[in-house]
């Protein structure tokens, strides 16, 4: 597979969940695609639409609580859309996996670790009992987990949060998946930890090729660990490019608007900054630039929704903005 052949390739893609004599758009025309072997980020506030894309990617969404009006999605050139069930089976923890945000409840807390281990890699890959706890002891200690034995003997709960997540990542990999999807995959660790869950992550993924969609509210990650990220608001994407341009050339005032909490952002002496306002209700988006209520430079011509605009004729690097960067600097 070339990077002409993406992982995973979603186009203008719009989804809404169907509520009382309304619609809440989750979805707005959203595009992005993840190559084989790179580390791809979707980063912005709750209600951004970033993990509703993560879930419809799976098609984790239940069945009937959501309507697609425009767009398409595949994964290895299969439409993830109309997949049927039967090859969604297949399709999850062989092809893609995920990890979610809170092991402790990704992992059933009445079964051992090695109980749950061993079902999914012999569902997988119809090898022996044997054959499948050698590899999941392996798998285990390829996550530097210095005990991988006690810890299949053990239960969810006797274990650490940082222990647990190595766990789903051993499990995430032990099919060997082309795409792996982590849904905020360390919110509920400490900034130590954190850091080598992640470390582990992207380790094991150049190892084996594999690429990743990170789903993240933090900036500060998705600069130490992707390659690439597309900024969401509102259910639509408002930046995309390489992470180090999009770092340090924000051409989105969302962008700059969550760059202003870093600290390694700021001046030193100078205060960490939020961005004003809430993000609207996606029942009723304002029918211009949905960012607009909360932008300290918006002007008429906002009343008009911006469409997703390559920045230089670069179509890696784009933006959904009527006065980028380049104009606010001059």
């Amino acid at each position: 597979m070339t990077h002409s052949q993406p992982v995973l390739a979603i186009d203008n893609l719009s989804l809404e969940f169907p509520a009382y004599k309304s619609s809440v758009k989750a979805l707005n025309g959203v595009s992005l695609h993840v190559n084989p072997g790179e580390i791809v980020g979707v980063v912005g506030e709750s209600g951004s639409g970033k993990s509703v894309t993560a879930m419809l990617s799976m098609r984790l969404l239940p069945e009937r609580s959501y309507r697609i009006t425009s767009g398409s999605l595949s994964m290895l050139n299969r439409d993830m859309l109309s997949a049927p069930e039967k090859d969604l089976l297949k399709i999850r923890g062989r092809d893609a996996a995920m990890i979610f945000q809170e092991p402790m409840t990704a992992l059933n807390p009445t079964r051992r670790i090695g109980r749950q281990m061993l079902d999914v890699i012999i569902h997988h890959q119809k090898i022996s009992a044997a054959a499948a706890h050698a590899k999941a002891v392996a798998l285990l200690r390829d996550m530097h987990i210095a005990s991988p034995e006690q810890v299949l003997e053990s239960y969810p709960f006797e274990l650490s949060g940082g222990m647990r997540q190595r766990v789903m990542i051993a499990l995430a990999f032990s099919c060997e998946p082309q795409l792996l999807i982590a849904d905020e995959p360390t919110t509920a660790l400490d900034v130590t930890v954190q850091r080598q869950v992640l470390l582990l992550l992207r380790e094991k993924a150049r190892q084996k090729g594999t690429a990743i969609l990170l789903i993240t509210h933090d900036m500060a990650l998705v600069s130490q660990f992707c390659d690439r990220v597309y900024v969401m608001y509102t259910g639509a994407v408002v930046e995309q490019g390489l992470t180090a341009d999009v770092m340090s050339h924000p051409q989105h005032p969302y962008t700059r608007g969550l760059l202003s909490g870093l600290p390694e952002m700021v001046e030193p002496g100078q205060p960490l900054l939020t961005i004003p306002g809430q993000v609207p209700n996606l029942a009723r988006l304002p029918t211009g630039c949905t960012f607009a209520e909360r932008c300290v430079h918006a002007m008429p011509v906002c009343g008009e929704r911006p469409v997703l605009t390559a920045i230089n004729r670069d179509e890696q690097r784009k933006t959904a903005c009527w006065l980028p960067q380049q104009e606010l600097s001059q």
